[in-house]
């Protein structure tokens, strides 16, 4: 039987290997040509050219595939297996494009493709420097290659259901997926993970050609922040997800896929930090070209472990062959980063030493060999299973006891350095300076301290006082950093409106503008701040769980939680059994909620749907836990989770931040006078004055981050 679509994306996917492998195999003879100034039967250049276009239209192409998968799920062409195993024909329309990257080999396709696209946007704007951009194409058209030929030759998409006859209908998209914020998670946090492979290719070729200066980190900086943005983005949609939809009051498990997915965010935030050493101080260029190596690496590893089964995850899939395909691609990408290194490391010598201990760069070294402690930490307890299996012949699982208690001292440390590193100077500082910037901060930690604790915070008085103490230093640490960033704020708008005349607000804003970039970077910390008091406030949680008939109710803590009825409901694609549940605090109604449990008619599965009620000061979470199977009593459970929303508000901050870090500053006046008038005799202005010259030095200081 014909299979119009499936052998459409098959043969697509052929073409789009045979175009990267010829964007590889082009780009590495013409710049191989180029480096060893020998003669080809056509020119380098020409032969570069016809490899960059070969990489757009492997974009193209690759668009073809992935059209042609979403096709089959839309059109319910069960003929192919992968459709058939992950939508039915009463699935939401939403959940049926999702479909793309519900499975292995769908997500594998979208990976592929979101490289294409990164791929097309790099050939078509990095144009000017053909050298540097023919490298990192090239490189890009390495890992492209690999993805399609995993694609093409073991994880194939478009295969037919044995047999060639489909069933009627499909096995149905799994419960936990269908939820909306699944429809943009995924994506997002592959933006993430494919998106480091092109500073990681800017790196790699820069250190190849032995290319001059730090220009190859001015050309990806933007991209390793967008890509930070994305894969920031994907992990909180996928807290939220693990949140609202998993029914379990947390959302964070430590689970692997989960710290799969945090281990390039670490790297990555260590990168952008270094970076700065480098543009400033000519420092640490060995230590960055390694930071986005390992960032690519962990990528990588990190679609290994969620796609082969490696591990044990409610977010992994099932066990696969195809991780001897991403140990081999691991092991041959890290011989070629060392074998490049070593053969070029003359090139990365330091132009400058560390000069104090008391210094913007300390803290950046500090900041940086924090988030590797973290790091390492995290993937060592990840991977302990699978090496325990593989020296002891049993697994071994290290559970969230182990992560948090080395996590969450290295959080708040980082929460100190969040608040230092912006009010040091570079190279070194002196005693007056170290006492005007940090004496407000250290007035705030202690002010919060204390108002705590006399308003009852007292974790030493609990049965388990360790959560509580590192709440108390969280939510102190986090008031002496906010002091301090907003005391930075404060500073350079009374410059900036002495200079201009502007109200503060204005002046702060237009200061922001100037200096987008280190400002923007303020913002950021701050929004890190306010998701780790949100993070903190899980040390104050409450939760109970009880059988419930109607009329039946519960206290927990000042809320009291009445139902009113029980109910049912069905449609084409799952039954619905829900409660309907009144919430009051003394007597006064607060919200009605509506907790259900569904029971899916393709999968034969069940999901809750979790009711949550958020205020700022806490979320009111309940979940339908089922029915006792003796007495045939639903079981609902509820939770008081405090601060949660801080979090998402800490993430909405850092989104900001990140945005106006990446909107180009305001180009400078050459020369800005500014006159102040002074008095009016009979309507005429009587003398105008100009800011002094000390004033616009001092003002031209705060906006360049050496004040």
């Amino acid at each position: 039987m014909l299979h119009p679509m499936p052998s459409f994306g098959s043969f697509s996917l052929l073409i789009a290997l045979a175009l990267s492998a010829y964007t590889l195999f082009a780009g590495t003879l013409a710049l191989f040509a180029i480096a060893k100034k020998r003669s080809l039967a056509i020119s380098a250049e020409h032969l570069l050219e016809t490899s960059r276009r070969a990489g757009l239209a492997s974009f193209v192409v690759i668009s073809c595939a992935a059209f042609a998968l979403i096709w089959a799920a839309f059109t319910n062409d069960f003929s192919v297996d992968y459709i058939l195993h992950h939508t039915n024909r009463a699935l939401n329309p939403a959940y049926k494009f999702s479909a793309l990257w519900s499975g292995q080999e769908g997500s594998l396709l979208l990976w592929a493709w979101l490289l294409a696209a990164y791929g097309f946007v790099l050939r078509l704007r990095h144009k000017v420097d053909v050298t540097l951009s023919a490298y990192a194409s090239t490189i890009l058209a390495a890992v492209q290659t690999f993805f399609l030929l995993l694609i093409t030759f073991a994880t194939h998409p478009f295969s037919i259901v044995p047999g060639g006859v489909p069933p009627a209908d499909g096995f149905g998209l799994n419960p936990l997926l269908q939820y909306p914020e699944m429809v943009i998670h995924p994506p997002m946090l592959y933006l993430g993970y494919v998106g480091f492979s092109v500073p990681f290719a800017f790196a790699l070729g820069a250190l190849m050609m032995r290319y001059p200066g730090e220009k190859w980190i001015h050309i990806t900086r933007r991209w390793t922040m967008v890509t930070w943005l994305f894969l920031t983005c994907g992990i909180c949609l996928g807290m939220h997800w693990a949140y609202a939809v998993l029914g379990w009051g947390g959302y964070w498990g430590w689970d692997p896929v989960e710290n799969a997915s945090f281990l390039p965010w670490l790297t990555g935030t260590a990168f952008l930090h270094s970076v700065m050493m480098q543009e400033k101080r000519g420092m640490m260029k060995s230590w960055n070209v390694w930071l986005i190596f390992i960032t690519f690496l962990l990528t990588i590893l990190g679609t290994n472990l969620t796609r082969s089964g490696l591990v044990s995850s409610v977010h992994a899939f099932a066990q696969s062959s195809i991780g001897s395909w991403f140990t081999g691609f691991m092991v041959l990408t890290f011989a070629v980063c060392l074998f490049t290194f070593f053969y070029q490391r003359d090139h990365l010598r330091a132009e400058n030493r560390l000069e104090s201990l008391v210094s913007r760069e300390s803290s950046f070294l500090f900041n940086n060999l924090v988030l590797l402690a973290a790091c390492f930490t995290v993937l060592w307890g990840t991977l302990f299973p699978v090496l325990s299996e593989y020296v002891q012949g049993s697994k071994v699982t290290m559970g969230p006891p182990f992560f948090n208690r080395v996590a969450i001292p290295i959080g708040l440390f980082l929460i100190l350095l969040t608040g230092i590193g912006p009010l040091l100077p570079w190279r070194s500082t002196s005693l007056r300076a170290v006492r005007r910037n940090f004496v407000l901060p250290c007035i705030a930690i202690l002010v919060t301290a204390g108002a705590l604790m006399f308003a009852g915070v007292r974790p030493w008085q609990d049965d388990e006082p360790t959560s509580g103490v590192y709440a108390l230093l969280c939510f102190s640490l986090g008031a002496g950093v906010i002091t301090a960033i907003v005391a930075e704020f404060l500073r350079g708008a009374a410059v900036v409106r002495a200079q201009t005349g502007k109200h503060l607000l204005a002046s702060a804003f237009l200061l922001t503008r100037r200096n987008t970039r280190r400002y923007g970077g303020y913002l950021i910390h701050f929004g890190v701040v306010v998701m780790f008091i949100g993070l903190a406030g899980s040390a104050f949680n409450q939760s109970k769980e009880v059988e419930m008939g109607f009329g039946d109710s519960l206290q927990l803590g000042s809320l009291r939680i009445v139902c009113q009825s029980y109910s049912q409901d069905s449609n084409a694609n799952y039954d619905t059994d829900y409660a309907i549940l009144d919430v009051s605090r003394n007597g006064k109604a607060i919200t009605r909620m509506t907790p259900e449990r569904r029971f899916y008619t393709a999968s034969q599965q069940t999901s809750t749907v979790v009711a949550i009620h958020s205020t700022l000061a806490r979320d009111l979470y309940v979940v339908f836990m089922g029915r006792n199977p003796q007495t045939d009593r639903p079981i609902i459970k509820v939770f008081i989770n405090p601060l949660v929303n801080w979090i998402w508000i800490g993430v909405g901050i850092i989104v900001f931040g990140t945005f106006i870090a990446l909107t180009p500053p305001l180009t400078p006046a050459t020369r800005r006078v500014e006159f102040h008038e002074r008095s009016r005799i009979g309507g005429l202005p009587l003398l105008k004055e100009p800011l002094g010259t000390l004033g616009q030095a001092k003002a031209a200081a705060v906006e360049s981050g050496h004040a």
